[in-house]
């Protein structure tokens, strides 16, 4: 029978917004990211069937299709193709899962996954261009509200209860957690450093229950989520060689983890962000675990309720998740953020010798991406 393994993974660091990457282009940065691949995993780029590239703002120098142009700017062969695909912040994972879907229908035998943002240079919503782009269906069911994804955040720290300190000591603890994990060198082999950058340079040392709770709440009157509560606006790039055992034993090549479920999952729009919860029931049901079996969760840190929702609904333990920062303290470079987090996860797994990881991450429209590895030794 046909398995999917992850045969190599790797990733830029992540750069803050007009920090030390805004001066790379989207391209360069994904090229620099596959060149990195096939030297750490020793694929030869020729065997490569496809590479399926995410991205989120697919406008301006993220147009034209900028998986096809990264296989170009790395210097690998014409013949290897590239596809983009847009689902959200979820992207570059929902690439990781059609490239396991590949390789086990027996389409292809060697699939990259992985994807890019530089949202110093293509600002989150420009691809929108000031447009309406719901269509008037979708305003007659949901009327003018919109979609804010600061709105459904406060909308679950509501419904959840979170008060604005939990949130506070929530983020202060991904930060924590990532400063501890670059102290102790947790992020240097997943890393290809370029432009004189080296580390994710998100990661706040100075920052304290203090300073956040002097934040502003930007959503809500009175509300709970602050910019330290969120999200960094970033810039970075990963991929992922995906194959099978068999053809990885061809070719020489040693297989990280297989690919063990795969799920994507779907919840209301309006609150948008707690398809992560669904997602991790599927997945769990279809894996046939339960959530005790899985040694780490990587629940992508959108907005601090999203993970703190997704705990009390899982009674997942606390201290497997994220364990070497999120999202609010390393940054989200939206189209790349699923891959880099698949890295970093597989990193932790082999460190501490995890069987089984679970990674999951909201997306707009209220969509949400899960997927289970299991580690291979």
């Amino acid at each position: 029978m046909r398995d999917a393994v992850i045969v190599g993974a790797v990733r830029t660091p992540v750069g803050r917004r007009k920090g030390g990457l805004a001066g790379i282009h989207p391209v360069d940065l994904s090229a620099h990211v596959l060149r990195a691949l096939a030297e750490r995993s020793g694929l030869d780029p020729a065997d490569v069937d496809d590479v399926v590239w995410g991205c989120v703002s697919q406008v301006g120098e993220q147009s034209w299709n900028v998986g096809r142009n990264a296989v170009l700017g790395a210097g690998w062969p014409e013949s290897v193709p590239g596809t983009t695909l847009d689902r959200q912040c979820g992207s570059s994972q929902q690439a990781l899962h059609f490239a396991a879907a590949t390789v086990l229908a027996g389409h292809a035998d060697l699939v990259v996954a992985g994807g890019v943002e530089s949202m110093t240079r293509v600002p989150m919503g420009s691809s929108a261009a000031g447009a309406w782009p719901f269509g008037e269906a979708v305003r007659e069911r949901y009327g003018d509200q919109g979609f804010s994804q600061g709105v459904g955040a406060e909308m679950i720290a509501e419904r959840w209860g979170f008060s604005r300190t939990q949130l506070d000591e929530y983020s202060l603890a991904s930060h924590e957690k990532a400063a501890a994990a670059q102290d102790a060198g947790a992020f240097k082999e997943e890393i290809a450093p370029i432009g004189g950058v080296d580390a994710d340079e998100g990661v706040r040392r100075d920052t304290s229950l203090a300073k956040l709770g002097e934040l502003a709440t930007p959503f809500k009157t009175d509300g709970v989520v602050t910019a330290g509560s969120a999200s960094q606006i970033s810039d970075g790039a990963a991929a992922l060689a995906v194959t099978t055992s068999e053809w990885a034993r061809s070719r020489g090549l040693r297989p990280l983890a297989r690919i063990h479920t795969a799920v994507v999952a779907a919840d209301d729009p309006v609150i948008m962000l707690t398809a992560p919860i669904p997602a991790t029931a599927k997945a769990l049901r279809r894996a046939g675990l339960g959530i005790e079996e899985i040694g780490v969760y990587e629940v992508n840190e959108a907005f601090a309720p999203v993970p703190l929702a997704w705990l009390a609904e899982t009674e997942a333990d606390s201290e497997r998740l994220n364990p070497r920062g999120g999202a609010i303290a390393l940054g989200h470079p939206l189209g790349g953020s699923g891959a880099r987090i698949m890295t970093t996860m597989l990193q932790h797994m082999r460190d501490n010798e995890i069987r089984y990881g679970l990674q999951t991450m909201c997306e707009g429209g209220g969509m949400a991406n899960a997927t289970i590895v299991e580690l291979l030794r």
